[in-house]
């Protein structure tokens, strides 16, 4: 299996682990629960959002169906912006936490313009988009240094050290993909980090708490968003020259 073979089979996997999680709860994952209680058929729609991913993500896995799946797909989860993520950072713009919210998002939609995108220049700009998710996502270590903290494994000395430094390290990866400095290289540490957190914090609070939805929802969100890191940096390509874009 090739790089970008197993890249794109982590994120369906991803969005398989989603769709089942929400058709489990009969709720939107965390990261999609901007939808007001007072929306009409909420509930539906977080089923059918759940059973739109889960078939999305079985499609990515089959290559007659995968090119269909990640067009189903990248539009979908640009509406998800549009419609629940971008509204609260325009409304509150200097909310650091609005940006982080809408910058998870993005990294999946960075993936699926990926694997949908029909041209190189599109592929580009899907970069893009990531390297610019993941500043708000290392900013918000710094602006919730407290909420950050105390989520690095207790064995792990210097927790504010590893809070600060692992946000400096998504600050500086996306300025490298975005500015193409070892665009490759930034985009794969990325990744790597993303699927350390993921292996790290989540899994052992999924463990503790292994009824909770919010560590459901949790891990899989965090294991979607790594793979779709490693969709992205799979897409750079390897002989390209610092700088060069």
């Amino acid at each position: 299996m090739s790089y970008k073979q197993g890249a794109q089979t982590a994120f369906a996997t991803g969005l398989i682990s989603l769709g089942v999680v929400g058709l489990i709860y009969g709720d939107f994952a965390e990261i999609w629960q901007f939808v007001p209680a007072s929306v009409p058929g909420r509930q539906a729609l977080a089923y059918a959002s759940a059973a739109l991913m889960l078939l999305c993500g079985l499609g990515l896995l089959v290559r007659r169906t995968e090119s269909l799946s990640a067009r189903v797909l990248f539009p979908f989860i640009a509406l998800l912006v549009l419609a629940l993520k971008l509204p609260p950072v325009v409304k509150h713009p200097l909310v650091e936490v609005a940006w982080q919210a809408m910058s998870e998002i993005l990294v999946l939609l960075a993936a699926a313009w990926v694997l949908a995108a029909a041209s190189q220049s599109g592929v580009r700009l899907a970069q893009l988009l990531f390297g610019f998710a993941l500043i708000p996502l290392g900013l918000a270590h710094f602006v919730y240094l407290k909420l950050t903290a105390p989520l690095v494994p207790a064995w792990l000395p210097y927790h504010t050290g590893w809070a600060y430094l692992t946000g400096a390290a998504q600050i500086a990866a996306g300025l490298g993909v975005l500015f193409g400095i070892y665009a490759g290289l930034a985009a794969a540490l990325e990744a790597a980090m993303l699927t350390a957190f993921t292996v790290l914090v989540w899994i052992p609070e999924l463990i503790a708490k292994p009824s909770s939805q919010g560590a459901w929802s949790e891990l899989t969100i965090s294991w979607a968003v790594s793979a779709g890191a490693w969709v992205v940096a799979a897409s750079i390509e390897k002989n390209a020259h610092p700088g060069s874009g």
